[in-house]
């Protein structure tokens, strides 16, 4: 990369207090795409230092920012979410390159989704209705109130999706922003900095601080005018994220890693379980914590299913994520292929046999060869409590395994410390609603799979996560009650 022209190279910076800045060290991190390997930006490598100037701005912000109407916040999320509309093919361009996913996915989910987070919370924040409790001789009025400075801290897989689905229930209910993208995918957070710059968001409101989580993501968790924290990333960062905010009783909330299972019965409908499965098991390159790798089949239809499945997975098409038919783009990074490959290689060692995929694709074209490929696999034989079944890959890999009967599929289920999400498919809805509330979950979709309601809650049980967003329940989350009792004659 050392021919590269330096001018094709994006230049980030950080958003402290309306102004655009440089991280004070004046370290740069690379960013490359992952289709290609290729240099694509360079990102300021901020530390505690610009982090306590994004705090200090945000603290100076607050008290202006909280005190107005709800519905005057609500307008500054229409238009954020109007000019993120406007600029919705760039921002699918940009997720695309940066996370080398494919372009149609990034511009029916990222990009779409963005918009719709930003609204949505801007209609119900203006519904939302605080509660009254009368007793015989007072009137009890709850009062929401802003938390204060909100840390936000977002993983690559869905960078604006997840940045939007945070900062919207955050503004909306009066608290100001310091953000902290990953720096793995850095463009969109940039994107959104200079919306709200150009929406006229009052300074230091919203403020971004690029960075690693070891010299930027620390120092907000730890911030001691950091008043709330919501992080969404891998459960072993998401452990010490907790044992950091703890000690000065930071409002919390954990999305992090998930192992989910596919349930298929033998009276599903092999039409819609096939594709629905599939879409489920490699969307962005299985690269979502609600992604199902475990597929588990109900025995008597196991040999048909398993034939009709490997089809469509040899099927899918794999390539160039600018490319409107590809369906499976590159993973994150080089470190991250490396990772999902060691999966592969441990399901061979628990007995496990690589039906489908395991290697980079042969013909993959030659402006590629740089970057982090891997075919979608799928691997049989291995034991559905083994390592490669219970472990969360969180790649274009997943396991496929029979069981006799619903007792069965809801012990293999529950086989993970992982409970976020799952799938049940089956034409007797009765069975596919029992089998759903016996999992240990957070949610469960019945003959469908990511078919999503923002009204509803959303958030993981055991090592799946700590607290519950979405809906009202985000607006709970982003702000404290307060009653105030008024005694009567």
């Amino acid at each position: 990369m050392s021919d590269q022209d330096e001018t094709e190279i994006i230049r980030l910076s950080n958003l402290i207090n309306g102004e655009l800045q440089p991280a004070n060290c004046g370290d740069w991190i690379d960013d490359f795409a992952p289709a290609t390997g290729h240099l694509i930006a360079r990102i300021p490598c901020s530390d505690s230092s610009d982090v306590d100037q994004a705090v200090a701005a945000a603290k100076q912000a607050l008290p202006a920012w909280a005190a107005l109407d709800i519905n005057e916040r609500a307008d500054y999320l229409d238009r954020i979410g109007d000019a993120l509309e406007e600029r919705a093919e760039e921002i699918a361009a940009l997720e695309s390159l940066d996370s080398g996913k494919p372009i149609s996915l990034a511009r029916e989910v990222d990009a779409k989704r963005s918009v719709a987070n930003f609204r949505f919370f801007s209609k119900i924040a203006r519904e939302f209705e605080s509660e009254t409790f009368e007793m015989s001789d007072a009137l009890n009025h709850v009062v929401y109130k802003p938390v204060g400075v909100a840390g936000l801290i977002t993983p690559w897989n869905l960078p604006l999706y997840l940045l939007s689905w945070k900062v919207a229930p955050a503004l909306v209910m009066g608290n100001t922003v310091v953000a902290k993208p990953s720096e793995l995918t850095p463009l969109t957070a940039s994107l959104l900095a200079d919306i709200t710059q150009l929406s006229d968001l009052p300074k230091g409101v919203f403020n971004l601080v690029h960075g690693t989580g070891t010299h930027a993501g620390a120092a907000l968790v730890a911030h001691p005018d950091v008043d709330l924290i919501s992080f969404t990333g891998g459960t072993q960062t998401g452990a010490t994220v907790a044992a950091s905010a703890a000690p000065s009783f930071k409002k919390l909330s954990l999305e992090l890693g998930g192992k989910n299972s596919s349930i298929v019965f033998g009276d599903s409908d092999a039409d819609k379980a096939i594709p629905g499965v599939l879409r489920a098991a490699f969307l962005n390159q299985g690269q979502v914590c609600l992604c199902g790798s475990r597929i588990l089949v109900e025995r008597s239809i196991y040999p048909e299913f398993r034939e009709e499945f490997l089809q469509a997975v040899q099927e899918m098409v794999i390539g160039d994520p600018f490319d409107g038919e590809t369906e499976l783009g590159a993973l994150i990074s080089p470190e991250h292929l490396n990772k999902v490959s060691s999966y592969i290689e441990l399901a061979g060692l628990e007995g496990g046999t690589i039906l489908c995929g395991g290697e980079a694709p042969g013909d993959i074209p030659e402006q590629f060869v740089g970057g982090n490929w891997l075919m979608p696999t799928v691997i049989e034989g291995v034991s559905y409590d083994s390592r490669t079944a219970t472990e969360e890959i969180f790649g274009p890999v997943v396991t496929l395994h029979p069981f006799d009967d619903e007792d069965e599929a809801v012990k293999m289920a529950n086989s993970t410390e992982y409970g976020l999400a799952g799938s049940v498919w089956t034409e007797d809805l009765a069975k596919g609603e029992r089998v759903a509330a016996a999992i240990d979950t957070g949610m469960v979709w019945v003959n469908c799979w990511l078919h999503r309601d923002l009204r509803v809650p959303f958030g993981g049980v055991k090592q799946s996560g700590v607290g519950t967003e979405g809906g009202r329940w985000s607006l709970d989350f982003y702000s404290e009650p307060m009653n105030i009792c008024v005694k009567h004659d």
